[in-house]
């Protein structure tokens, strides 16, 4: 998308300042790292801090919710107290669905006050008999000296309590891999995945292809999924040592899946697909060091802004530059990102330190967009990206999670395969509900709109057995020998409770990202809703003629070839040529059960088993 992308999604966002603690001040924000802007604090506290301007005096407030907890200090507490604490952490692990933040030495109010070394070290060995009470390890982030006027240093520690996963419900985060053509996207994955770093010509991402084609050219053109685990102190569980993906998932309590997405202009349909069907929590988009901003990348940045996906930025082949090379692509990545209507903040990484306050403001805050420089080759700040998915928090809460699973079960059908001696196979991502083993379940819409019956005989979540799936993961099940030719990609699976509504005819409010000259009445575009991508033709552009580029309407479209599964308030991204625009289904012409052949489908003795 070009740059009017920028100017059509707007946000509200403090200008840039100073380095990764610089001036945020979003929830749980690692205070300890903090950069620019202290000085006002200060006076407004009524005391000096000292020498380091760096350290902010104060958190925002604690929050009842989420899973961020402050505390003075936990010094030798009586076994009632103790025993508080520890439902207190089960509650804040709940909240980080298994991750919690814990920052020792920081007041209830957000008042930054430290403890002495002695104080620090009886309060973390008390953390960590809470966490062992609950079945959770530690691990200490980072710790930072507070400036009093006292003789004894005092320190603040920020501490990360993650889980030991329980019947297999690890923490699993979806990334998608955006940028360029030859931009080293499937290398970094290869080198983060298998642990083994380039050799400069591409041998990492051979893993990674699924094609012969993609081999001999060395560019993706499919969709791939490649996992990196991380177990509960935070070690990075991968293919080194030769462990499956079975092994990864048992050792693992927090799983990154990566979605490795095509960067070539020919494959963007692919791209967007991968984009809308599968629902990924954050995009990367990598950069070439010495290609910069080119191709596809302006395209993907917007497509990931449209799509409100939250995105951070690394830039990649930094061994073959100059210093000043990288530090040009840096400008030119900042200068776009702050653009008016991007109104994004830069946040460049450079230590540890940074990492860690980059992950949470990150999650916290839509506005903030890390950017990490590395090499796949020599391995440069590879460490630091680690680091950050090590700390990135899921998007959604337990309780967000809790509605969607007692909703009825849909799942979205992204991909179709044929396993010999297993039969139908379908991958694709639970959006609500929950999928056991051996349910009952109706797919459809077919190409004449009925819903078909059928039986999911066993279910796999990152290539090992699974009996449940729960809202929001993504998995393959199979289908025992459900006829093939009967399924195609955009089709869903749902509960026959819960009487599906499909159209052929939609409204949806769109905004025309860019357009050569009009947008008229009998304009074909091709449409993606979700998992849902078919050609649909202009009906009608309610109270216009035509549209040209930037302007607003809501707008009639009509599927040319078969009906669809939608839901009023979809997003949705539509496209032709350089032709792009993006909007929301505002009203559906719903095809009644009776018309859609439901009961029909589901009569006595068809597609049952």
């Amino acid at each position: 998308m070009d740059s009017r992308v920028s100017e059509l999604f707007g946000g509200c966002c403090r200008p840039a300042g100073g380095g990764a603690g610089g001036a945020l001040r979003g929830r749980g924000g690692a205070a300890p790292g903090g950069g620019g802007g202290g000085s006002k604090a200060k006076k407004k506290n009524g005391r000096s801090r000292g020498g380091k301007a760096n350290n902010p005096p104060y958190l925002p407030p604690e929050a009842e919710d989420g899973n961020i907890e402050y505390k003075l200090k936990l010094v030798n507490p009586s076994q009632y107290r103790f025993e508080h604490l520890v439902t207190q952490m089960k509650w804040r692990l709940q909240e980080g669905r298994g991750e919690a933040v814990y920052q020792i030495g920081v007041e209830d109010n957000g008042l930054l006050v430290g403890l002495s070394e002695e104080e620090m070290r009886a309060s973390l060995k008390t953390l960590r008999r809470m966490a062992e009470k609950v079945g959770a390890d530690i691990t200490v982030l980072r710790e930072r000296e507070v400036d009093y006027d006292s003789d004894v240093p005092r320190k603040i520690t920020e501490v990360l309590v993650r889980k030991v996963p329980d019947n297999q419900q690890f923490l699993d985060l979806r990334v998608a891999v955006l940028g360029n053509v030859d931009s080293g996207k499937s290398t970094l994955l290869g080198v983060l995945t298998q642990g083994e770093l380039d050799n400069g010509r591409g041998r990492a991402r051979l893993n990674l292809f699924r094609h012969l084609h993609e081999i001999q050219s060395g560019r993706t053109s499919s969709i791939s999924f490649e996992i990196l685990g991380f177990n509960s102190k935070g070690e990075v569980v991968n293919y080194s040592d030769s462990r499956t993906a079975e092994e990864i998932c048992e050792s693992s309590s927090k799983m990154i899946t990566f979605i490795d997405l095509a960067g070539h202009h020919k494959y963007l349909k692919t791209t967007i697909f991968g984009l809308t069907s599968y629902c990924p929590d954050f995009a990367m988009l990598v950069v070439s060091a010495n290609t910069g901003i080119a191709g596809t990348t302006r395209e993907h940045l917007g497509l990931a802004m449209a799509l409100k996906v939250p995105f951070f930025i690394v830039i990649s082949k930094v061994d073959l530059c100059s210093k000043a090379t990288v530090e040009r692509t840096v400008k030119q990545l900042e200068r776009i990102l702050k653009q008016p209507g991007c109104n994004k903040l830069p946040l460049l990484v450079n230590s540890d330190d940074d990492a860690v306050t980059a992950a949470q403001q990150f999650a916290q805050s839509p506005n903030i967009t890390p950017i990490f420089t590395l090499s796949s080759v020599s391995g440069e700040n590879l460490d630091l990206l680690k680091v950050f998915l090590n700390i990135l928090p899921p998007l959604t809460n337990s309780k967000e999670q809790e509605e969607l699973m007692q909703q009825l079960t849909e799942f979205q059908v992204d991909e179709i395969y044929t396993v010999p001696e297993v039969g139908t196979v379908v991958g694709g991502t639970l959006s609500s509900g929950i999928c056991r083993e051996g349910e009952n379940l109706v797919v459809g819409p077919t190409d004449d709109g009925k819903f078909l019956r059928l039986k999911v005989c066993s279910i796999q979540r990152n290539r090992s057995a699974c009996r449940v799936l729960r809202a929001g993961q993504a998995a393959t099940l199979a289908l025992g020998p459900f006829d093939r030719s009967l399924l195609r990609k955009g089709m869903v699976m749902v509960s026959p409770e819960m009487n599906p509504t499909i159209c052929s005819v939609f409204e949806a409010e769109i905004v025309l990202l860019f357009h050569a000259t009009t947008f008229r009445k009998g304009f074909q575009v091709t449409v993606h809703v979700g998992n849902v991508r078919q050609t649909a033709i202009v009906e009608k552009i309610h109270g216009k003629d035509k549209l040209r580029t930037g302007e607003k309407a809501v707008v009639r479209f009509r599927f040319i070839k078969h009906p669809e599964y939608l839901k009023i308030g979809a997003k949705l991204l539509f496209r032709e040529g350089v032709t792009k625009g993006i909007g929301h289904v505002t009203d559906l012409q719903a095809i009644t059960t009776k018309e859609n052949g439901l009961e029909e489908s589901l009569g006595p003795g068809q597609l049952s088993f």
